[in-house]
């Protein structure tokens, strides 16, 4: 909490300094009851937000296993690619939304994260935000880690999101890899990895309940040619899903697991997701 704390009182200062009509990072903090703690969450509001105004798109974007949710500003430069992209009419003015994820892989083991996204965060921001309250204001991404949950919620909750990206995503259609980090955290098993544990969470376990719903969410799908083991599932799931009717994309681009990869693939992700609101 200390390392997310000092760069975000940096960022309330720069808001505050700068003049109204520019986009601003704000930061909220309440009481999840899921979590049975306080959490902190970023939000991006574009140039001339208005909370009495018209509800804007939302979306929620998830970090990364070895981040926080500053991390999408610091090192994605987010706020200034949503700037840019606004103010060239190519996605509509969105509110952007960053939950603080911990370690937890998005899912209810550690703690009861996956509840409190949906029954604590989303009514929170709903409430205290002007943003779109269904399925055809509202998307999902994520980083890394952050795909993994973002790709989860997706197919569990299709009725929820109308687009999704995934930018490097922790996802295997097997085990992980003895180097991935869903080995080490203590989420998918309580002493040790349990592959039973892994595999029941993961988005192999999802499909046919997914695919037998009427609603499909178009997924955007990014990772760095470096980025052996992760590229490939990247190029797997995206041939699965458009075998099965499902729309995708995929870029495949130089590099490795690392900011400058995803900060360079954030526009087109974008725009893709961003296609599908109101």
């Amino acid at each position: 909490m200390r390392r997310l704390l000092r760069p975000l009182l940096l960022l309330a200062f720069i808001a505050a300094a700068m003049p109204a009509v520019a986009s601003t990072i704000v930061v909220r903090t309440f009481h999840s009851a899921a979590l049975e703690r306080d959490w902190p969450y970023l939000v991006y509001l574009p140039a001339g937000y208005r909370a009495d105004a018209a509800r804007y798109p939302v979306l929620y974007l998830l970090h990364g296993n070895n981040g926080n949710a500053m991390d999408w500003v610091t090192q994605g430069q987010l706020q200034a690619t949503a700037d840019a992209l606004i103010a060239q009419r190519e996605i509509p003015p969105v509110v952007i939304v960053m939950p603080q994820g911990g370690t937890d892989w998005y899912v209810d083991r550690k703690e009861r994260m996956e509840t409190a996204f949906f029954r604590d965060l989303l009514p929170d921001v709903e409430t205290h935000f002007a943003v779109e309250n269904e399925r055809g204001g509202r998307a999902i991404g994520g980083v890394s880690m952050g795909g993994f949950g973002a790709l989860r919620y997706a197919m569990l909750h299709p009725d929820e999101f109308c687009g999704a990206l995934l930018l490097s995503p922790a996802i295997y259609s097997g085990d992980p890899p003895v180097s991935s980090a869903a080995r080490r955290v203590g989420v998918f098993g309580d002493r040790q990895y349990d592959p039973h544990v892994w595999r029941a969470l993961n988005y192999p376990a999802l499909w046919s309940a997914y695919f037998g719903q009427p609603r499909r969410v178009p997924l955007f799908i990014a990772s760095g040619d470096d980025d052996l083991a992760i590229q490939a599932e990247s190029s797997l799931l995206y041939t699965r899903l458009r075998d099965a009717g499902n729309p995708a994309a995929l870029r495949i681009v130089d590099g490795g697991h690392v900011w400058p990869v995803w900060r360079g693939l954030l526009p087109a992700a974008l725009k893709y997701t961003l296609g599908c609101v109101r």
